[in-house]
């Protein structure tokens, strides 16, 4: 018995399958809504939005999974929240078969990215402070939001933040889902988690024979890829550098991209590396051992698996969820990470100034030309770079007062 509860342990540490879970939960209620308004948009059926769950859901598991073991990192996937948000606005009027034409071409472009390596080459060139900016300011919201939730619930959110402390010192390695724990049980007792509507109904795939219209390429096709990329790839490859996770950028942007491709007439919209839910599973809280956090995208692969097969019950399950657990439990979940992240932009005093400049204009989160604020905070902090840096060369390049050049 023994050695079977080593063996399980090494496969499932409670920490890995906690961050696993987390995540998907953290993603799957942070979005599903808006993805369901995407779909109503092109005129969905209840079985064509099941069927769109499902091939996001089986997406995800097979790219998590996959990636994850391939690498040894945890690679965690996610479907494109920014990409849904432009979909609920851009498939109104657009039929269901040119909307799965928009899917495939932006999915093609994806993988072209991957194949060409074009995306990796900018990735490498961004400086470490500045993607660890791009980082924290991206998760800033998400642990504000662990306190701003309080005035909402103080109750829930109060007993998850006492008993993350707690656990914090007797049992760190639990401090997560322990605080989860409190939070179901204290809104359990308040009368603010009720599972009593929740049906389990399993989802059928519906294929859409894809229809090819260069309007919809170009007005929904091309801006679904622009805001993948720059919106949640970007931010997805800082989460996986800042904590020390090099694995190579272009095969995993492939990957994803080919496989949002077989997806899309089933309805994978848009699939990307994930960022804050990432963010979860590759910190400390995850797992004490890096070479062992792999483990939390693999059991983040095997949750979204479950939402994928019963992606027709998603929405009864969302409702029963008080949103406040939902982002106390992501404040908890990122704390290490935000404070990993700030540490690194803070670390160089060379680059500390556009550091804070990405970090501060991507926490702003404001949106321009349909692209949202992980972009234009690196655009703005990799000016400030070029600029500073070119005003300290020049200065090094004068003669101190009285000394000749070359003294």
């Amino acid at each position: 018995m023994r050695t079977l509860a080593r063996r399980i342990g090494s496969v499932a540490p409670v920490p890995a399958v906690a961050a696993g879970l987390i995540a998907v939960l953290v993603g799957v209620t942070s979005s599903a809504a808006i993805v369901f308004t995407a779909a109503e948009a092109a005129g969905a059926s209840s079985g064509e939005i099941a069927s769109w769950m499902l091939a996001l859901g089986v997406g995800m598991a097979v790219t998590c999974v996959g990636l994850s073991l391939r690498y040894r990192a945890p690679v965690v996937t996610a479907w494109s929240t920014p990409g849904a948000a432009l979909l609920a606005v851009g498939l109104d009027g657009v039929t269901m078969a040119q909307a799965v034409g928009a899917f495939l071409f932006s999915a093609a472009l994806i993988t072209l990215s991957g194949v060409t390596g074009w995306f990796e080459r900018v990735m490498d060139r961004v400086p470490v402070p500045l993607a660890a900016g791009l980082l924290a300011g991206v998760l800033l919201q998400f642990g504000v939001g662990l306190f701003t939730s309080m005035e909402d619930d103080f109750a829930v959110v109060a007993a998850m933040f006492a008993a993350y402390l707690l656990s914090r010192r007797w049992l760190p390695r639990y401090a997560v889902i322990l605080s989860l724990a409190a939070g179901a049980a204290a809104a359990a007792a308040r009368g603010t988690l009720d599972l009593g509507g929740v049906r389990p109904a399993l989802a059928a795939p519906v294929f859409v024979v894809p229809e090819f219209s260069w309007q919809v390429l170009v007005s929904v096709g091309v801006p679904l890829f622009v805001v993948t990329m720059a919106s949640q790839n970007l931010p997805g490859v800082a989460v996986l550098r800042g904590d020390g996770y090099r694995v190579p950028v272009s095969p995993v942007i492939g990957w994803t991209g080919a496989t949002n491709m077989v997806l899309a007439p089933f309805g994978c919209f848009g699939m990307n590396l994930a960022a804050i839910t990432a963010a979860i599973c590759t910190g400390p809280q995850a797992h004490p051992d890096p070479e062992r956090r792999y483990l939390a995208g693999v059991w983040a692969g095997v949750f979204y698996l479950c939402v994928g097969v019963f992606g027709a019950t998603v929405a009864s399950l969302l409702a029963a969820l008080p949103a406040t657990l939902v982002l106390g439990i992501a404040g908890i979940g990122l704390l290490g990470t935000i404070g990993g992240s700030l540490a690194s932009a803070l670390s160089d005093e060379r680059s500390r100034e556009a550091a804070v400049v990405t970090f501060l204009a991507t926490a702003s989160g404001f949106t321009l030309l349909g692209v949202g604020s992980a972009f234009w905070g690196l655009v703005a902090g990799v000016l400030t770079l070029v600029v500073t840096a070119s005003r300290r060369g020049a200065r090094g390049g004068e003669a101190s007062p009285g000394r000749r050049p070359g003294a």
